[in-house]
């Protein structure tokens, strides 16, 4: 049996109402939180930094990026084509057409698929680079404005490997960082 006098009794009970105040404190901030989270869109969309007002855009137009690069990897055009549609399908609420009176309008070639010396090591070629690089024209038809820009990306590998080996491992890393680098530029605003 626990005997507890009466101050004791108090400064435990005090304890307890101290933490019982502390733990509603943290459930209104939280509460709170979530509820601005939740209320505050007023008609713009704004997910993983994507904003687009979709009281005036409502469609886009992807179209195929085309390879006019010096060295043509056959893969590269329609899977990055492909992979932007897709990111664009799942991050924004926006309806894919393929007539050009899309609210957006998005469109490219690949310009570059080179290779360069990136190390050397008892003179000997250590690490190859291949620079892939798309040139992009984003039309916004809502405020009929076009902007024009270049993605690129460095990709090293070992210089034991051919082009045709580096290519099958870096494959999905070119197409997914060549299509975020495009959906940055045109839904974040980087």
């Amino acid at each position: 049996m626990i005997l507890m006098n009466k101050s004791n009794f108090k400064i435990q009970n005090l304890k307890f109402k101290h933490n019982l105040f502390k733990s509603s404190k943290i459930a209104f901030y939280v509460l709170t939180f979530y509820f601005l989270l939740f209320t505050s869109s007023c008609g713009v969309y704004t997910f993983r930094d994507v904003s687009i007002d979709y009281s005036k855009v409502k469609t886009v137009k992807v179209g195929f990026i085309d390879n006019k690069a010096r060295y043509i990897n056959p893969q590269l055009s329609p899977r990055l084509t492909d992979n932007l549609k897709q990111k664009i399908n799942n991050y924004t609420k926006l309806t894919q057409v393929n007539s050009d009176d899309a609210n957006y309008i998005i469109t490219g070639y690949i310009s570059r698929y080179d290779v360069s010396l990136a190390a050397i090591s008892n003179n000997q070629s250590a690490a190859n680079r291949l620079t892939v690089a798309a040139n992009i024209t984003f039309t916004n038809t809502v405020d009929n404005k076009t902007d024009n820009f270049t993605v690129s990306k460095d990709f090293d590998f070992s210089a034991t490997l051919s082009l045709q080996q580096a290519e099958s491992g870096l494959q999905a890393d070119i197409i997914n960082q060549l299509t975020d680098q495009i959906f940055n530029h045109i839904f974040s605003n980087w």
